[in-house]
């Protein structure tokens, strides 16, 4: 049953943009987006399209981390509204002296920018959601 479940670790560009390509056009609420500082760990939980694998339109619930992340910054985020869906459309990331600034890109204009001191993403699969 667990055959489907991926695990994509990421720690350069290149691994960066396949996460990139997996959770574009996934969803998430403002509610499954969560920094947890004292351990420098960044979460998202999505509804995914499975992309990378031949089951046209399989949607799963997937779980992207991020790793070493000392500062979160929003934009045009209303984090009063957990309910509201956000749609994912990628992630790229710049090099900021030390530091790398990886952009989470939302659908409205919306972003999130975690400052890290190196890139470690990993996108783990949780479960199918079942057709209802």
């Amino acid at each position: 049953m667990n055959k489907y479940l991926a695990k994509i670790i990421a720690n350069d560009q290149e691994g960066l943009q396949m996460i990139s390509a997996c959770i574009s056009g996934s969803k998430t609420k403002v509610d499954n987006i969560k920094y947890l500082s004292s351990s420098k760990v960044f979460l998202v939980s999505v509804e995914r399209t499975k992309i990378e694998s031949d089951q046209i339109n399989k949607k799963i619930n997937s779980i992207c981390r991020f790793d070493f992340v000392d500062r979160v910054k929003a934009k045009n985020i209303d984090q009063s509204n957990s309910e509201k869906t956000l749609e994912l459309i990628g992630i790229d990331y710049l090099k900021n002296k030390e530091d790398y600034e990886i952009n989470l890109i939302f659908n409205n204009n919306s972003h999130i920018v975690l400052t890290t001191e190196t890139i470690e993403v990993r996108l783990e699969d949780q479960n199918e959601i079942k057709s209802r």
